[in-house]
């Protein structure tokens, strides 16, 4: 394989893993050598090149692949050609860290190309486990549904569907069930997975004519987790598999647990069959954090960062501040604590508020409150105790189309939408809908108190 053929090959690897991954794991890496089927690969740390096995090793291999070369496993370097620890083998994976990986079959997760009767779950963090995530308003039913599921008990509902924004605890709830199963019974065949990669397999399996093989290893799991579902929206022929896997494990009474960016029914281009099955079980929303959960998290997190900086003293009032101020992201949130102390440890100093501001500006700057289309969405269905699909749906029932058109004014005023965008979020309608509704609304709160009341709460709820 020569060097050009590996820089377009990066080009595609960039659409795929986005930029924020590529930028931080593909780019460092460079093509040596190809040879006997291993492709070489030079990485500045033994930890890029084990990231980057563990995660994106299928994804290359595939593309190398698709792309004519035969290579059947990946190998990494450092810069000073001490090796770093290659994508494991089948022979290999057994002695592999306990704490890293749960109990399931251990194959390589490292080639696209390894054997499908056994396959390897996505790594576990062992930071997100039940003790450790903080339970409040917006998340409770959430962790008791998990909690619930990882019992291991009889299943009481299929599947158990766990959907929320960017940093809610979707992933944290998710790797916490697959602790708590292996804790309780190491004997299940747990596989934890994302969406990206039950598709890479499914696609692996078409090619190499090993369809049953693939059939055979997903249906004899005894608990199935699939992570961001959203991605298979849109790719048919791994919609379909999906479907038909879910029904067979469905149908020996063996969990599934799915996560999701947004409820299945909201899930653009994904199936109606699939959406049908994925609300058959319990779904659950985990909520945007209020300002208490946010303090506990902030509280637990310094209780661990206090064993690392016993020394650094925080000030009143600096974590209600950042409470306050960093709203809409726990991974943010946390982050940002983690700086303040690695700071305040390096220059010699309290947490104070002083500090505070300067070590995070470009955070806080960042964090400004800003208000979503989705917000608003579930924040007028929630005042008007309709569900949140039928602001979004079709139905002109005028207990429905009322609130639809408030929702709609409060977009056009609390955020910098387009009308052509507003209307694609409130079910792909046309922007001349959105501004008749807009309008409609201007002319009521001139003559009618109860929705001029109304739109006033809101604005004032959405602002807060």
């Amino acid at each position: 394989m020569t060097q050009e053929k590996w820089g377009q090959l990066r080009e595609r690897l960039l659409k795929t893993v986005g930029k924020n991954n590529y930028t931080t794991w593909i780019e460092p890496m460079k093509f040596q050598e190809l040879e006997d089927g291993v492709a070489v690969f030079s990485v500045p740390t033994n930890f890029v090149g084990n990231y980057v096995s563990q995660n994106f090793a299928d994804l290359i291999l595939y593309e190398l692949n698709t792309s004519g070369e035969d290579v059947r496993r990946l190998a990494f370097r450092v810069a000073a050609n001490s090796p770093a620890r290659p994508a494991a083998s089948p022979d290999d994976a057994d002695q592999q860290e306990e704490t890293e990986m749960p109990n399931v079959a251990p194959v390589s997760s490292a080639s696209a190309n390894a054997p499908l009767d056994a396959l390897q779950t996505a790594p576990l963090d062992k930071r997100f486990t039940f003790e450790r995530f903080v339970v409040g308003k917006p998340n409770e039913l959430a962790h008791a549904a998990a909690r619930r599921v990882s019992e291991g008990g009889p299943v009481t509902f299929n599947p158990l569907v766990l959907y929320g924004g960017v940093g809610l605890g979707k992933t944290h709830l998710m790797h916490a069930i697959a602790w708590e199963l292996r804790e309780r019974q190491p004997e299940l065949n747990v596989l934890y997975l994302s969406a990206e990669q039950f598709m890479y397999r499914f696609v692996q399996a078409l090619r190499e004519r090993r369809m049953m093989d693939f059939k055979h290893l997903f249906r004899s799991v005894d608990v199935l987790m699939v992570d961001d579902v959203q991605f298979i929206a849109g790719k048919d022929s791994t919609q379909e598999e999906f479907f038909h896997t879910f029904n067979a494990l469905v149908d020996q009474n063996k969990q599934i647990i799915i996560s999701a960016d947004r409820a299945p029914g909201e899930i653009k281009d994904l199936e109606d069959r699939v959406k049908s099955r994925l609300q058959c079980g319990l779904v659950v929303d985990l909520h945007p954090t209020d300002y208490e959960l946010r303090l506990g998290i902030l509280q637990n997190k310094v209780q661990q960062h206090s064993a690392t900086y016993p020394d650094l003293k925080i000030r009143d009032g600096v974590l209600e501040f950042l409470a306050h101020r960093i709203s809409t992201n726990v991974r943010v949130l946390e982050g940002a604590l983690t700086r303040l102390f690695a700071f305040a440890s390096l220059v010699g100093r309290e947490i104070d508020m002083e500090l505070t501001q300067d070590c995070l500006a470009d955070v806080l700057r960042a964090s400004e409150r800003k208000i979503t289309v989705e917000e608003i969405q579930r924040k007028v269905s929630d005042y008007y105790n309709i569900r949140l699909s039928d602001i979004i749906g079709p139905k002109r029932l005028r207990s429905y189309a009322r609130p639809r058109q408030i929702a709609m004014y409060l977009c056009k005023q609390l955020t910098s939408r387009s009308l052509p965008e507003i209307g694609r979020r409130f079910g792909g309608r046309d922007h001349t809908t959105v501004m008749h509704g807009v309008r409609r609304i201007e002319e009521l709160k001139l003559t009618d108190g109860q929705i001029a009341e109304d739109v006033e709460m809101l604005r004032r709820a959405l602002e807060a």
